[in-house]
């Protein structure tokens, strides 16, 4: 591992990493490309790819969280933890949950967050369309992050019903984006949410240029209770 790459890879979008995150940072590294022998995580295993491609790439809306008064972050569909991880190791302070629907994935994060000693984490194993209907979760986030690959449609009945009126949801996707963010306009309405900011910010990479988009959504209403429809049908029929 080269932890001066990690440190320079940071620096370039404007983030100075303490020793201790630099750890928590190798540490996750370590754990993954070990579990991923026996688990499919991720395809991206090589020391420098992860660092780019998921560790940079997870915590490129800082400035935006850095912006609003926000102390709760959601992670749907978080995967292997991305975002979800690598922004807590950038906000210690604030509370996130991780929602996954494949236990053995929730499985490895608890052991992530164990060995990493991440505190005000939690991860939960469930699916979004019946978690979101739990007062426990729902409307109770100030920002709800997703690296999903769902289409925005879908994306937006599985996340705005966890977030609290006034609170964001932000989709990271590629950016090519443009009929997919248009189409989801009207399902974004209907679940009480508003495009706010499209913001595009370049992912520094030595061999390849790559640009990513970023949707940000502001739940101007609370989501009517039907909402999110049972498992499957958003997937099927998005609004």
């Amino acid at each position: 591992m080269d932890k001066d790459f990690l440190v320079n890879s940071f620096e370039k979008i404007g983030i100075s990493l303490e020793n201790e995150q630099i750890d928590k940072f190798n540490k996750y590294y370590e754990l993954l490309f070990e579990k991923n022998k026996v688990m499919n995580l991720t395809g991206i295993t090589e020391y420098k790819d992860v660092v780019i491609k998921h560790f940079l790439d997870s915590v490129l809306t800082y400035k935006s969280i850095l912006k609003e008064d926000t102390e709760s972050i959601i992670d749907i569909g978080t995967g292997a933890g991305f975002p979800g991880i690598p922004l807590k190791i950038i906000f210690p302070e604030k509370k996130f949950l991780l929602l996954d629907s494949l236990n053995k994935r929730i499985n490895f994060l608890n052991e992530v967050i164990e060995n990493l000693e991440l505190k005000e984490i939690d991860a939960v194993h469930g699916r979004a369309e019946e978690l979101g209907h739990k007062k426990e979760y729902r409307e109770k986030f100030d920002l709800c992050v997703s690296r999903a690959v769902s289409n925005l449609s879908t994306l937006s009945e599985y996340t705005l019903p966890f977030i609290k009126v006034n609170g964001r949801f932000i989709s990271y996707k590629a950016n090519n984006s443009d009929e997919e963010i248009d189409n989801a306009k009207t399902a974004i309405k209907i679940l009480g949410g508003k495009i706010i900011a499209d913001e595009k910010i370049n992912l520094p990479s030595e061999d390849e240029e790559i640009l990513r988009r970023f949707i940000i959504i502001k739940k101007i209403k609370n989501t009517e209770k039907k909402y999110p429809r049972k498992a499957g049908i958003p997937q099927r029929n998005p609004l």
